[in-house]
């Protein structure tokens, strides 16, 4: 190399210090012992400026090791815009590292990596037959999401890097590739992928995909039309006109297609409810009353519903999306779309590609919508008085059952049908929600607490 960079051993200790301040690193709440650099492919080496694709494993004091995928540039001097992403200043014979997924002409490299199915020392670089990529397009980073980075290419091409990597092919690629296979609508269809090999075992890095414009995420466009009926006392949900119902129906029915999509393409199983993830639902349960107080007094409600379910005979379970909410659907000015088919990022990416019940997506929507018109009222707001509950659980009865309707006119069978299953499917995730907003978000407790209740009593 032209441009002096760091030894393994300085990196790791750099990467130590840098690592706790990112956003998609998933190791804050833990002390990190040790890191070690695995993998550095050069991608670039010019005078003064190099990249290099780095992976590195990081030692926990307690829990499991994680690895993380870095992409980083080494320039012997730093932009001001450069300077954001930078690493611990080096020593004065190395060049200064930083985040390589922020500097224009290291996206390029990958670009071109991308449009040329470049093998990189392990890296494989691939696109889907009869796709092509535009060299000419600048890409630039998105700052939105939490645990990946993603780069727009121009206006066409949508690039993503799954920071904390796990061993295994990613199910956002393999449910995008079956998907964009069978032509399915409601997807924005799949591009090409990064893949490597780990512990003999091949391993997605990253993913590109089509890059939709003009689009709102189904959060947002929820929470306009909870405002404008908290705003307007003298209206019903139906009179207003950022109802949301219509986009509600429309959205069921994306999903009942998606999963219509997903069976046709990977295929489906019978089996008994009680050999559904009952077990692993009793569990969950047990971990989060022991941690959490309120929940111990619901605990032999939730078990009911759960022994309920396990009788409900036998279900059709399949690949399903496996954490659906109104932030992982886009509305665009013709249709839904779903996104993000990673699963639930607390789970190994074995079980996140484990057939489940439709109903477990279903359930992750009924939520939501209850989060979206619950949230804003606040546990001790002013103004969360009779009158404004009253209308939040208005919205989301309106919301969740066209949300139903949408779902059974395309799949020909209501959801709401397997009574028992969908609430046990949702009394599981309002148990995660409390678990989550206990650590992290306290005052949101009551939100999940609340659905829990409800849906004992029901």
């Amino acid at each position: 190399m032209t441009t002096p960079v760091p030894s393994d051993e300085q990196l790791a200790v750099d990467l130590r210090s840098w690592l706790p301040s990112q956003r998609w690193f998933s190791g804050k709440n833990r002390t990190i012992a040790q890191v070690r650099v695995v993998l550095r492919v050069p991608l670039l080496d010019e005078d003064g400026f190099a990249a290099e694709h780095v992976l590195v494993e990081v030692d926990f004091d307690t829990g499991p090791q994680q690895r993380y995928q870095i992409p980083l540039g080494f320039r012997t001097h730093l932009s001001d815009p450069l300077l954001t992403w930078s690493l611990p200043e080096p020593p004065s014979d190395v060049a200064a590292g930083y985040d390589g997924l922020h500097d224009p002409e290291i996206l390029a490299r990958y670009l071109t990596a991308l449009a040329g199915q470049e093998d990189l020392g392990p890296l494989a670089f691939r696109t889907l037959p009869d796709v092509t990529v535009d060299l000419a397009d600048t890409g630039r980073s998105l700052g939105v999401e939490q645990s990946n980075t993603s780069v727009v290419y121009g206006e066409s091409l949508l690039f993503k890097a799954f920071r904390h990597v796990e061993v295994g092919i990613n199910p956002d690629v393999e449910l995008h590739r079956a998907l964009s296979e069978v032509g399915c609508e409601h997807v924005a269809a799949l591009r090409g992928w990064v893949e490597t090999e780990i512990d003999g075992e091949t391993t997605t890095l990253g993913m590109a995909q089509e890059f939709v414009e003009n689009a709102a995420d189904g959060w947002s466009m929820a929470l306009v039309s909870v405002r404008d009926l908290f705003a307007e006392a003298d209206l019903h949900a139906a009179e207003l006109g950022s109802d949301f119902a219509g986009d509600a129906e429309r959205l069921g029915a994306a999903v009942a297609h998606v999963h219509a999509d997903l069976a046709a393409s990977l295929g489906t199983e019978e089996r008994q409810a009680s050999d559904l993830a009952i077990d692993e639902m009793r569990a969950r349960l047990d971990a989060a009353a022991e941690a959490i107080p309120d929940i111990a007094e619901y605990r032999d409600g939730v078990l009911r519903v759960y022994d309920e379910a396990a009788q409900a005979g036998p279900t059709t379970i399949q690949r399903v999306h496996g954490d659906l909410h109104l932030g992982q659907v886009l509305r665009t000015p013709w249709k839904w779309l779903l996104i993000d088919f990673e699963g639930e990022p607390v789970k190994s990416v074995a079980d996140r590609r484990k057939p489940d019940s439709p109903l477990r997506d279903v359930a992750g929507m009924l939520r939501s919508f209850d989060y979206a018109g619950h949230h804003l009222l606040g546990e001790k707001s002013p103004n969360r008085t009779h009158q404004r509950e009253f209308r939040a659980s208005e919205w989301v009865e309106r919301n969740s059952s066209a949300f139903c309707d949408g779902y059974a006119a395309v799949a020909g069978t209501d959801p709401r049908a397997s009574s028992a299953l969908l609430r046990a499917y949702e009394l599981d995730k309002a148990v995660y929600e409390a678990v989550y907003e206990a650590r992290h978000r306290p005052s949101w407790l009551p939100l999940p607490l609340s659905a829990i209740a409800r849906l004992v009593a029901h």
